[in-house]
């Protein structure tokens, strides 16, 4: 059931980041804890949620717009009803509308897929959590100490390279628009700085922990990353609007268009849609839509993509802050109503993504604003969340 027609705003100006972690906060805590009854996750299921405040919602799109955001746009699927909300334009050449059935890259929710895959090796008997990385992938990472689980909840101390990467965002972004790399040359890209911390020891987001775990699954299948995302989730969860593209530069069929802003104040605004996203590849590089996202973590959440036993490897979290803690792959946020939800968050260059589940998977949550390297943005986009898990009780959470 659809509650809400596809709404229509003004273009804004268009704004762009360049790292594929969002709100990556310094740790507060080492040593990740097991999944418990917490008191937010006790609240939650005393009783159903709230209805899903639509009003609310289209209030932060249009702020995001008034932000900077050419479009943004949140679709709900909420146990077979359905809310469609989108506001702006997807495409500043054209006009055309933002649409929730436009697809988009997705970002660091890839990372979700790539531990999905990893787990599933595990299930098989393929894969140990707690084995060191070499064992597979022998003299990859100079430190024997490094376990899959510790890449898998970036508590592995490998140095993100992407921060030199992208120290200037658009600079940064043109040397690598149209640049394959191995996954290989990822790793020494980090190894050329020293690692943050001892592994196991603290909670630092870096996109080489991924890399690597694209490279244990290739190592594990003898197939590529996308083969593995296509037959063990795509094909399965009939994700039709779902691709792992890469070295390819182009977004297949309708999609809402990435903006990327420079860092320099008054810039033109740099169209980003076009790129290989070779630098990014298993820690980023899936192009989704909102519907896919969505079917995607109810069925992780569900236990339809792993056993019960793997799923709450995936939920052992490390604390992040006070709102926001990592498992394997996955994000917990905790809201001010008292509900916790499941997912991910992506950033890539022009593309700002929410997406995340309810605790049994019955409602599902993705929101995009296709625009970057604007923190404003960012943490508007965040109150998507609180308006489709909290209903209007985020309202009254935002007056407080």
């Amino acid at each position: 059931m659809v509650s809400a027609t596809v709404g229509r705003g003004t273009a804004g100006t268009a704004l762009g980041a360049v790292l594929l972690s969002l709100l990556a906060a310094p740790a507060q805590a080492a040593t990740p804890v097991a999944e418990g009854r917490t008191n937010t996750e006790q609240v939650a299921a005393a009783g159903a949620l709230a209805a899903p405040d639509e009003a609310g919602l289209r209030k932060v799109l249009r702020t995001a717009l008034w932000q900077g955001a050419p479009g943004a746009m949140a679709r709900i699927d909420d146990n077979g009803r359905v809310h469609r909300l989108s506001e702006g334009i997807a495409d500043r050449a054209t006009k055309r509308a933002m649409s929730t059935n436009d697809r988009f890259r997705v970002g660091s929710v890839t990372k979700t897929f790539s531990a999905v895959v990893l787990l599933q090796l595990a299930d098989e008997g393929k894969l140990q959590l707690d084995k060191s990385v070499n064992g597979y992938l022998p003299g990859l990472l100079p430190d024997q100490r490094i376990t899959v689980r510790h890449v898998l909840s970036h508590r592995s101390g490998l140095y993100d390279y992407t921060n030199d990467m992208f120290a200037r965002t658009v600079p940064g972004f043109e040397s690598v628009r149209n640049k394959v790399f191995s996954y290989r040359d990822l790793v020494k890209l980090s190894l050329k700085k020293p690692r943050t911390n001892a592994p196991g020891a603290a909670y630092a987001y870096s996109n080489t922990n991924f890399v690597v775990a694209g490279m244990l699954i290739e190592k594990l299948t003898g197939h590529s990353v996308g083969t593995e995302y296509k037959n063990r989730i795509f094909e399965p969860l009939n994700l039709t609007n779902t691709f792992y593209v890469h070295p390819g530069t182009a977004i297949p069929g309708s999609h809402a268009r990435g903006y990327l802003k420079p860092d320099e104040a008054g810039k033109a605004l740099v169209d980003s849609t076009r790129q290989t996203a070779s630098w990014a590849q298993s820690a980023g590089a899936i192009i989704s839509t909102a519907h896919d996202l969505d079917v995607f973590l109810s069925a992780l959440l569900r236990e339809k993509l792993t056993s019960a036993a793997q799923l709450t490897q995936m939920q052992k979290w490390t604390t992040v802050n006070s709102t926001t803690k990592y498992g394997l792959g996955l994000r917990r946020r905790d809201l001010s109503c008292g509900v916790s939800v499941y997912g991910h968050t992506g950033t890539v260059q022009g593309f700002y993504t929410y997406a995340f589940t309810s605790k049994d998977g019955k409602r599902s949550l993705t929101a995009l604003a296709n625009t970057s390297n604007n923190t404003t943005v960012l943490n508007t986009m965040y109150r998507t969340l609180e308006f489709a898990f909290c209903g209007k009780s985020a309202a009254k959470a935002a007056t407080r």
